[in-house]
């Protein structure tokens, strides 16, 4: 729970699974021995260890040796693939839940530094005037400087009523300002919505938490989905990290009828999966328009490429980051775990979306110069063509506006929007008329 420059917000796998712990020195039945070779790679590390426990000018706890190495270990696979200490796993855990006591702010680091990636709106860090790209330099009395993420969360979050003192630097201070805040419990809503104009919806789905397609399910129904009144829906995916696989499915599900939504292919056979769509539950056909950035990631772009590749909707906006590799959680026996990427995904059409993204069929607006996408990370996982289905070659219609006006103060992509769900009607009756 996945940076443009965030790093957080796109380390957030897509699966979570329980599936097994093991010792690294107490194998589970039926795995086959150690290889001599990786016997004498393991006595390597033991001998390390030894090495810095009877040499090292100051006294090191092993817990904390083994640790560290296995963060080296996983951070040397690719950006996702990460090591989890029993705190770090249970913050996790509470992520994709959606709801913590803490402050209400989304961190990330950008250029080495704890940056606010936004206030979450009527949370205390809002109303006591944080803002995005704010740094936070010192927690308390803690500096921040080479502060990994879980460590800044645990210091932040706490006990509701209870107190953090968050020093920032803003762009016009001239030194670091201190924000008192009082902790409390912090409900983060996935899905908003509202009705833009008679007949016409907006929903906007901030991230896929474990609740977030029955909150859908609720908002269409509200919106009058199933009734008849809905005339045409924006459905907003900008700037969500990602989440959890299943809710991205069943997300798809209620606008899919039939056929693949997405496939996971990996190098061990069961890490192979399709995942289709059913009948039952979908919702009736109405024009539909997808908003995507290049904020929008991992189960944002299943979604978006799942409604593109059927041609359910149109995708309006910029490309999006690319994160097209799923992650599982293994737990370990002391509560700590193991995030591994074990596979990547599938468009229906087959196209990978790894270090590509979705290429929107109408662009509106240009990349924000300087935003790091899934090519940018280092030891990103590089994907080759894969062939598509022969009718999904075929070019779709692009339009592009990539010049928004520069004195708007509204949501020129939101409003793009609306203009062409409306003209599909407006063109829709025309049609009518001259048959």
């Amino acid at each position: 729970m996945p940076a443009r420059r965030w790093g957080k917000r796109f380390i957030t796998g897509l699966l979570i699974l329980t599936l097994f712990s093991f010792s690294l020195w107490g194998l589970s039945p039926g795995v086959s021995a150690i290889p001599k070779e990786e016997y004498e790679n393991l006595r390597i590390f033991s001998d390390v260890v030894h090495i810095i426990k009877e040499n090292y000018t100051e006294e090191v706890d092993t817990k904390e040796l083994i640790y560290n190495a296995v963060r080296g270990m996983l951070r040397g696979l690719d950006p996702h693939s990460s090591f989890m200490t029993p705190e770090e796993y249970k913050e996790m855990q509470i992520d994709t839940k959606g709801s913590f006591s803490g402050v209400g702010i989304e961190i990330g680091i950008r250029d080495g530094v704890l940056t606010v990636i936004s206030p979450i709106e009527d949370t205390p860090a809002y109303r006591a005037g944080i803002k995005a790209k704010d740094r936070i330099v010192k927690i308390n009395d803690t500096p921040t400087q080479d502060m990994s993420l879980g460590e800044a969360v645990k210091l932040i979050r706490g006990e509701r009523g209870t107190t953090v003192t968050l020093w920032i630097m803003r762009k016009g201070f001239k030194e670091p300002k201190p924000f008192k805040i009082v902790r409390d419990v912090i409900k983060i809503k996935s899905v908003k919505w509202k009705q833009l104009e008679d007949g016409f919806g907006y929903i906007r789905i901030t991230q896929f938490q474990e609740r977030t397609a029955d909150d859908l399910e609720k908002a269409l129904n509200e919106l009058g989905s199933r009734s008849g009144k809905l005339k045409g829906l924006i459905l907003d995916l900008r700037n969500n990290p990602g989440g959890l696989l299943q809710q991205a499915i069943e997300v798809s599900d209620k606008f899919i009828d039939s056929g693949v939504i997405v496939s996971t292919r990996g190098r061990v056979p069961g890490q192979t999966m399709v995942y289709e769509a059913t009948k039952k539950g979908t919702h009736p056909y109405y024009p539909m328009i997808v908003l995507v950035n290049d904020g929008s990631a991992s189960a944002s772009e299943i979604v978006a490429g799942a409604l593109q590749d059927h041609k359910r909707a149109v995708i309006l906006g910029t490309p999006t980051f690319g994160k097209g590799s799923v992650q599982t959680i293994i737990p370990l026996a002391d509560g700590s775990a193991v995030r591994i990427t074990i596979s990547k995904y599938y468009t229906p059409s087959g196209r990978s979306i790894q270090a590509k993204g979705i290429e929107p069929d109408i662009i509106v607006g240009e990349e924000v110069k300087g935003h790091i996408k899934e090519k940018d990370l280092p030891r990103h996982l590089e994907e080759k063509d894969v062939e598509t289905k022969k009718d999904e070659k075929e070019e779709r219609i692009k339009v592009i506006e990539k010049k928004i006006p520069k004195d708007t103060k509204e949501d020129y992509q939101l409003k793009r929007a609306l203009d062409y769900l409306k003209s599909w009607y407006i063109f829709s009756a025309t049609m009518n008329k001259a048959n």
